[in-house]
């Protein structure tokens, strides 16, 4: 019978650490333990130590682009798929406000909630939440999905999405790849004429939130609307 690798002592080793103080693992090490569940084969230490290098945190790690992260060595289709379902399952769970049937109160509210699922893309994606007349939300999915720096999105559509969905109020989202909250003048001119038809429907434009990873621009916030 052959030697069982070196790093299957290590791996162990690390899982004991983990079950005892996991706060006092240094992030490689919790990185090459997550490798390990799709990696059990291979070192996963080098690995996670040179993902690290390369994307500075974990959250660079988890948030890189499936080109970059096929460059290194070792991360096959195994390793992206078991990424894209760790942030799906992230996303899942910081957005259950927005699934869940709960009061959007604030646009910080909505901010959290648009940017698990929004906020790290390199392209841009409008979405949009419906709520009753308690502002509960009844309905949260993407209108659009476009180019690093524009997306489509009809008036027109929204507020039949809306009225279909017997909606009291709108809240809209999308993100700025490019990490400014600023709203371009596109922006502006889609939410006079979103809001001007929901006025004329019967129906609240609630909010309009231009989501980043690092903040977000709020409409009503901002007295625009």
């Amino acid at each position: 019978m052959k030697d069982k690798p070196h790093y299957h002592g290590h791996r162990q080793r690390l899982k004991e650490r983990l079950g005892r103080d996991s706060a006092g693992m240094a992030d490689y090490e919790i990185l090459e333990l997550l490798l390990g569940q799709v990696l059990p084969r291979r070192d996963t230490k080098p690995i996670a130590k040179e993902l690290l290098a390369r994307f500075g945190s974990l959250g660079g790690v988890f948030r890189a682009p499936q080109e970059q992260l096929e460059e290194t060595d070792g991360i096959g289709s195994g390793v992206l798929t078991f990424f894209t379902l760790m942030r799906e399952f992230w996303t899942r769970i910081a957005e259950e406000p927005m699934r869940t049937g709960e009061i959007l109160s604030t646009p910080e509210a909505v901010w959290h909630g648009a940017m698990a699922r929004i906020g790290n893309l390199s392209r841009e994606e409008f979405w949009i939440a419906l709520v009753n007349n308690g502002n509960k939300v009844i309905y949260w999915n993407r209108m659009s999905e476009g180019t690093v720096d524009k997306t489509a999105v009809y008036p027109r559509e929204v507020v039949a999405l809306a009225l279909r969905h017997n909606a009291a109020g709108v809240v809209l989202a999308h993100n700025h790849p490019g990490g400014s909250t600023a709203p371009s003048q596109d922006d502006l001119a889609l939410t006079m004429d979103i809001a001007s038809l929901c006025l004329d429907m019967g129906v609240r434009l609630l909010d309009h939130v231009i989501v980043t990873v690092d903040g977000f621009y709020s409409f009503k916030e901002k007295g625009r609307l």
